[in-house]
């Protein structure tokens, strides 16, 4: 954990939340005695409804080639 006084705080800000966005934690510091924490904000993710996606794969079209034989004829027709 960082440990940041106010003044630098203040002159620095943008940095500070761009490394509390990535996961630390940066103590701010008032005359040496903490006075404020900064960290990122939980965001929880959201479900995946499997009965929806399960629908949507069920109606894409079965591919007829592998997938080896479409990377070669990619490579061999200069696509790739």
């Amino acid at each position: 954990m960082d440990t940041v006084n106010l003044a630098d705080a203040k002159a620095h800000l943008s940095e500070l939340v761009a490394k509390a966005a990535s996961g630390e934690t940066v103590c701010i510091v008032r005359r040496g005695r903490p006075v404020a924490r900064l960290t990122a904000v939980y965001r929880p993710r959201l479900p995946i409804a499997l009965a929806m996606l399960q629908s949507h794969t069920d109606a894409m079209p079965m591919q007829t080639e592998t997938a080896g034989d479409f990377v070669r004829t990619m490579r061999d027709d200069d696509r790739f």
